[in-house]
This record gives C-alpha cells, sequence and structure tokens, in this order.
C-alpha cells in the first residue's frame, strides 16, 4: 500500500471516528438513550422530554466539544512550529491565562454578577468574547516580544509560564475586592466546562472559531516554510513578519473564543499535534493540519463522554479529563527529547 491510500485510509477512520463519538455523545449521560429513540426523538412522534435532552443540552455540547477539540490542537500546532518548541501550546505559553485575565476583568471589574451568559444582551456576550481575545493576543504580544531577545527555547516557556502567573496574581487581587457570588461563578468557570454551553451562545462564538479554523487552512505554506527555520522562509519569498502576526492573530482569536465560553482547557493544545505527528509520520501541515483537527475533535468527544459519567447524575470537570490523556503524551514528549539528546 502506497502513501497516499495509507493516508487516505487513515483520514477515512479518522473522520469514521469523529462521526462514530459524536453519536455517542448523543446517546450517552445520565439518562441512557438507544439508537431507536434517537431516531423517533427527532421526529413527530417523539417523547418532548429526549427532544429536549438531545436538541438543548446534548447537541450543542457535542458541537462545542468538535470546536474546542479542533480548535485549541490547531492553535497548539501553530504555537509549536511558530517557536519550534514540541512544548508550546496556548495553555503553556500564557494565552489561555490571558484570555482568563480579560473575562475576569470583563466579569468583576464591569460589574458583571456571575459568568453565566444565559439571558446576557448580545452585545454583552459578545463583549465576553472579546475581552477573552483581547486578553490572550495581550499575553501572546508580550510573550513574541521577549522571544526576539532569547533564543533558548527553553527560555520562552518559562517566560510564557511567568506571564501566565502575573495574569493569575491580576485575577486575584480582581477575585479579593469582588462579591462572593461573582467570585464562585468565576472559580467554577476556571474548571472548564463545555456542558453548560447554550445555543445563544454557541451562534456567538463558533462562526468566529470556525473563521479563524478556516483561515488557517490558508497558512500551510508559512507554516512548513518555518518549520526549517526563518531564513529558509525568507528565502523562499514568505513574510515571516506577517506570517507571524497571522498565526497570532489566529491562535489567540480561537483560544479566546473557546476560553470565553468553555473556560481554560488544558494539554489538548500540547498533546493532539505530537499524536498527529506520530500517527501520520509527517511535519507537512498540509495534512497535520486536517489530521489534528480529527484527532482533536476525537479525543475532545472522548473526554466529554468520560467527563459526563454515563448513567450516572455525576459531572467530572473537563480539565481533570484532558489532564489524563495530555499530561502522559507532554511526559512522553520531555523524555522522548532527553533520551535523544543523550544519543547525539
Amino acid at each position: 500500500m502506497n502513501q497516499r491510500r495509507k493516508i487516505r485510509l487513515f483520514f477515512t477512520l479518522l473522520i469514521a471516528g469523529v462521526l462514530l463519538l459524536f453519536c455517542l455523545d448523543l446517546l450517552l449521560g445520565s439518562v441512557l438513550i438507544s439508537p431507536a429513540k434517537l431516531i423517533r426523538s427527532v421526529g413527530p412522534d417523539g417523547e418532548e422530554y429526549l427532544r429536549d435532552i438531545l436538541l438543548v443540552f446534548r447537541l450543542p455540547k457535542a458541537l462545542t466539544a468538535i470546536l474546542v477539540g479542533s480548535g485549541l490542537s490547531l492553535a497548539g500546532l501553530m504555537m509549536q512550529t511558530l517557536f519550534r518548541n514540541p512544548l508550546a501550546g496556548p495553555f503553556v505559553l500564557g494565552i489561555s491565562s490571558g484570555a482568563s485575565l480579560g473575562v475576569a476583568i470583563f466579569v468583576m471589574a464591569a460589574g458583571i454578577g456571575g459568568l453565566s451568559i444565559i439571558g446576557m444582551p448580545f452585545v454583552g456576550s459578545l463583549g465576553l468574547v472579546g475581552a477573552s481575545m483581547l486578553g490572550s493576543v495581550l499575553v501572546m504580544m508580550l510573550v513574541i516580544a521577549v522571544s526576539v531577545r532569547v533564543n533558548d527555547s527553553v527560555s520562552i516557556l518559562i517566560i510564557g509560564i511567568m506571564f501566565g502567573s502575573i495574569t493569575g496574581a491580576i485575577v486575584s487581587v480582581l477575585e479579593y475586592f469582588s462579591d462572593p457570588d461573582t467570585v464562585h461563578s468565576f472559580l467554577v468557570w476556571t474548571f472548564g466546562s463545555i456542558s453548560g454551553v447554550t445555543w445563544n451562545q454557541f451562534v456567538i462564538f463558533a462562526p468566529i472559531v470556525v473563521t479563524g479554523i478556516l483561515f488557517t487552512l490558508f497558512m500551510q505554506k508559512p507554516l512548513n516554510a518555518l518549520l526549517l527555520g526563518e531564513n529558509y522562509a525568507r528565502g523562499i519569498g514568505v513574510d515571516v513578519k506577517r506570517s507571524r502576526l497571522w498565526i497570532i492573530l489566529l491562535t489567540s482569536v480561537i483560544a479566546g473564543g473557546l476560553t470565553a465560553f468553555t473556560g481554560p482547557i488544558a494539554f489538548i493544545g500540547v498533546a493532539v499535534p505530537h499524536l498527529a505527528r506520530n500517527l501520520l509520520k509527517s511535519s507537512d501541515h498540509r495534512i497535520l493540519i486536517p489530521a489534528t483537527i480529527c484527532i482533536g475533535s476525537i479525543l475532545m468527544l472522548c473526554c466529554d463522554i468520560i467527563s459526563q459519567m454515563p448513567g450516572s447524575n455525576q459531572v467530572l470537570p473537563i480539565n481533570s479529563v484532558t489532564a489524563l490523556f495530555g499530561a502522559p503524551v507532554v511526559i512522553w514528549v520531555i523524555t522522548r527529547r532527553k533520551r535523544r539528546s543523550l544519543a547525539n
């Protein structure tokens, strides 16, 4: 079997996996629904309570899982390519922390009582997304500005973590001066959740995230060129400064838009690009970008199904589940790089 056929088969399996897990995410939960009931529920003779469970709660949650998995994974892929560092990602480099700071300022400093956007005016919801994106952009620009003077990739990661600590300190100050109800709502938001996303929220952030993902498809050539260094990229006619700016903006738009409504979700952006590279044995972004979208969707749907604890009324924080999948991948990457350096 030649390489092209292997890739086609691989993507066929990935797409089938996304569809299968999407259906399972609709069926499994505190109320178990059989496939027959799922089909009947969308018809005129279906039971109303099942229709509400599927269309009001589970369908937007499953669609949100796909957007979160694909969006954060793409953001991590672009960060790792830009910095040429396997541990770069929205969470590690402080982008998610910047988005959290933007949300904290918008919610607590602006005096909005809580993060439940249900019933919030349309302008308020857009303001929440805008604040989240602005916070992520500002932190990312600071990391880029410092990275110009620092060549060591490990130092850049440490700087990103320090910026995350600074934003965390500012958030703590805001929490100290805010009322308890607002602080409680913000703390619940920081745990990360996709189960509380409503259709009103989905129609606001989904177009933003989908637009960011579509624009990423046009970044395949610059991303491939940046893998071999900025000098090489300039040599083949790539505008490095403009490409870097686009990568920053796209990452901030995707990560900021998602973080505003689902909270900071860790490890997905770091782990999925490595899974895509190792499964496909390729660094070509023409293949990696769609593969990352599919694998990120599959992983996030799996995490959502596990977090719902099918058959139980309990719901686990999504971050605790993504850490179980993502943290071992990060550990594996670090140990693998350590072995390579010792071998050399």
